[in-house]
Protein backbone atom coordinates (compact mmCIF):
# COMPACT_ATOMS: atom_id res chain seq x y z
CA UNK A 1 0.00 0.00 0.00
CA UNK A 2 1.50 3.21 -0.86
CA UNK A 3 1.23 5.56 1.61
CA UNK A 4 1.64 9.43 0.55
CA UNK A 5 2.81 12.30 3.02
CA UNK A 6 -0.48 13.89 3.76
CA UNK A 7 -0.90 13.90 7.91
CA UNK A 8 -4.49 12.40 7.50
CA UNK A 9 -2.73 9.21 5.80
CA UNK A 10 -0.32 8.83 8.96
CA UNK A 11 -3.03 9.23 11.59
CA UNK A 12 -5.17 6.52 10.17
CA UNK A 13 -2.02 4.26 9.76
CA UNK A 14 -1.23 5.50 13.38
CA UNK A 15 -4.64 4.80 14.43
CA UNK A 16 -4.78 0.82 12.99
CA UNK A 17 -1.37 -0.15 13.76
CA UNK A 18 -2.53 0.83 17.30
CA UNK A 19 -5.66 -1.07 17.40
CA UNK A 20 -3.38 -4.20 15.71
CA UNK A 21 -1.25 -3.92 18.29
CA UNK A 22 -4.22 -4.03 20.79
CA UNK A 23 -5.58 -6.47 19.22
CA UNK A 24 -2.62 -9.00 19.37
CA UNK A 25 -2.36 -8.18 23.40
CA UNK A 26 -6.02 -9.75 23.74
CA UNK A 27 -5.72 -13.88 25.06
CA UNK A 28 -8.77 -15.39 23.34
CA UNK A 29 -10.18 -17.70 25.89
CA UNK A 30 -10.46 -21.20 25.39
CA UNK A 31 -13.37 -22.68 23.86
CA UNK A 32 -15.13 -25.29 26.59
CA UNK A 33 -15.25 -29.34 25.34
CA UNK A 34 -17.75 -29.92 23.56
CA UNK A 35 -19.89 -32.94 25.37
CA UNK A 36 -20.48 -36.34 23.64
CA UNK A 37 -24.05 -36.35 23.54
CA UNK A 38 -25.85 -38.71 24.58
CA UNK A 39 -28.18 -39.65 22.33
CA UNK A 40 -27.00 -42.79 21.52
CA UNK A 41 -28.52 -44.33 24.96
CA UNK A 42 -31.58 -43.35 24.37
CA UNK A 43 -31.70 -45.77 21.18
CA UNK A 44 -31.85 -49.03 22.88
CA UNK A 45 -35.09 -47.24 25.37
CA UNK A 46 -36.58 -46.69 21.87
CA UNK A 47 -36.57 -49.87 20.43
CA UNK A 48 -37.56 -51.62 23.91
CA UNK A 49 -40.60 -49.15 23.34
CA UNK A 50 -41.31 -50.33 20.16
CA UNK A 51 -41.22 -53.61 21.15
CA UNK A 52 -43.77 -52.98 23.66
CA UNK A 53 -46.24 -51.21 20.82
CA UNK A 54 -45.76 -54.06 18.85
CA UNK A 55 -46.49 -56.42 21.68
CA UNK A 56 -49.35 -54.94 22.82
CA UNK A 57 -51.29 -54.43 19.12
CA UNK A 58 -50.75 -58.17 18.16
CA UNK A 59 -51.34 -60.10 21.62
CA UNK A 60 -54.98 -61.50 20.52
CA UNK A 61 -57.81 -60.43 22.66
CA UNK A 62 -59.54 -62.75 24.82
CA UNK A 63 -63.47 -64.63 22.87
CA UNK A 64 -65.68 -61.96 23.16
CA UNK A 65 -68.64 -63.38 24.46
CA UNK A 66 -72.16 -63.81 22.72
CA UNK A 67 -75.68 -63.34 23.78
CA UNK A 68 -78.11 -66.16 23.35
CA UNK A 69 -79.74 -64.00 20.26
CA UNK A 70 -77.97 -62.14 18.03
CA UNK A 71 -80.90 -59.44 17.46
CA UNK A 72 -82.99 -57.27 20.17
CA UNK A 73 -86.09 -55.65 19.03
CA UNK A 74 -87.82 -53.13 20.47
CA UNK A 75 -90.83 -52.20 19.36
CA UNK A 76 -93.76 -49.65 20.34
CA UNK A 77 -97.46 -50.42 19.78
CA UNK A 78 -100.68 -49.55 20.52
CA UNK A 79 -102.63 -51.34 22.53
CA UNK A 80 -106.42 -51.43 23.60
CA UNK A 81 -107.66 -47.99 24.71
CA UNK A 82 -105.23 -46.31 22.77
CA UNK A 83 -102.66 -47.58 25.41
CA UNK A 84 -98.97 -47.42 24.35
CA UNK A 85 -96.65 -50.47 25.25
CA UNK A 86 -92.88 -51.81 24.40
CA UNK A 87 -92.67 -55.17 23.10
CA UNK A 88 -89.51 -56.81 23.77
CA UNK A 89 -88.41 -59.55 21.31
CA UNK A 90 -85.22 -61.39 20.72
CA UNK A 91 -84.39 -63.36 17.48
CA UNK A 92 -81.10 -64.75 15.96
CA UNK A 93 -82.44 -63.53 12.26
CA UNK A 94 -83.21 -60.18 10.88
CA UNK A 95 -86.38 -61.48 9.30
CA UNK A 96 -88.15 -59.26 11.55
CA UNK A 97 -86.20 -55.78 11.07
CA UNK A 98 -88.51 -52.69 9.67
CA UNK A 99 -86.97 -49.21 8.87
CA UNK A 100 -87.72 -47.05 11.57
CA UNK A 101 -88.95 -44.33 8.58
CA UNK A 102 -91.24 -47.32 6.72
CA UNK A 103 -94.30 -45.42 9.14
CA UNK A 104 -94.06 -42.95 7.15
CA UNK A 105 -94.87 -44.54 4.04
CA UNK A 106 -98.08 -46.63 5.04
CA UNK A 107 -99.41 -43.84 7.42
CA UNK A 108 -100.47 -41.73 4.59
Amino acid sequence: MKITGNSTDQDLVNFFSEMRAEDSAIVVPPFPKIKKSKSWSLIPLGVAATLALLAWFFIEDKAIQTLDHDVIIITLEAGQNNELKFKIESTTEMESWESPTSSLLTDF
